[in-house]
């Protein structure tokens, strides 16, 4: 970047964050699904786990960094074992859209002590994406808690996005370990489709009693 650019003016944004989503729009919502296949790491080998999934896909309002302008869905994806209460997976994050460079973004916390932020790039239409995440990396990285780094070291993330022609969408990820006392990196993978039950709320720039424009002033 040429020193001289001017990395502080903020641009002003649509309030409409669900109008401005680009590849993310078809996700907004709340959605369930019943065929979730998790292939897991066990002592004894693979072992393969169907689950049921909610996910829940809210929109917020346009972000700025300087020039650079985001918008996005914050999400909340809770999973369990079919006919069991409790959960079996929890995951918190933001998938993020840049309209200017054709980025999107995807970030996850999970309670076992892990964060990570995969990226790729799209088309506004597309309705096929890869994002991607690698240890190490300082853009595009994943951090794990001391014991998860020793014994489940996570060496790499990938997620592939569908939009389904009817209406649904589907995610197909891949966690390469290195576990413990193994030779070779272990697949771990996750995949899913899942139907809309409600749709997304609106973000709170779009109120009716909003303001028809923002402009993000420096503090």
């Amino acid at each position: 970047m040429n020193p001289t650019e001017d990395i502080y003016t903020e641009p002003n944004a649509d309030p409409d964050t669900l109008a401005n989503l680009g590849p993310l729009r078809a996700m907004a919502g709340i959605w369930e699904g019943s065929r979730g296949v998790d292939v897991k790491p066990k002592r004894e080998g693979p072992k393969t786990q169907v689950y049921v999934e909610r996910y829940e896909l809210q929109p917020i309002d346009p972000q700025t960094n300087g020039p650079q302008l985001l918008y996005g869905l914050r999400y909340h994806t809770y999973i369990h074992k079919p006919g069991l209460s409790k959960m079996y997976h929890d995951q918190v994050g933001y998938w993020l859209w840049e309209p200017a460079t054709g980025t999107v973004l995807h970030t996850l916390a999970i309670p076992r002590g892990q964060v990570a932020m995969a990226s790729g790039h799209a088309k506004a239409d597309d309705t096929r994406f890869t994002l991607s995440a690698e240890r190490g990396s300082l853009v595009n990285g994943i951090v794990s808690n001391p014991f998860i780094e020793h014994a489940f070291t996570t060496l790499a993330w990938n997620i592939t996005v569908t939009i389904n022609a009817d209406g649904t969408w589907s995610y197909d990820q891949d966690t390469v370990m290195q576990i413990q006392g193994q030779a070779e990196p272990f697949h771990h993978t996750d995949r899913n489709t899942l139907t809309r039950v409600e749709g997304p709320g609106r973000n709170p720039l779009a109120m009716p009693d909003a303001p028809a424009a923002v402009a993000v002033q420096q503090k």
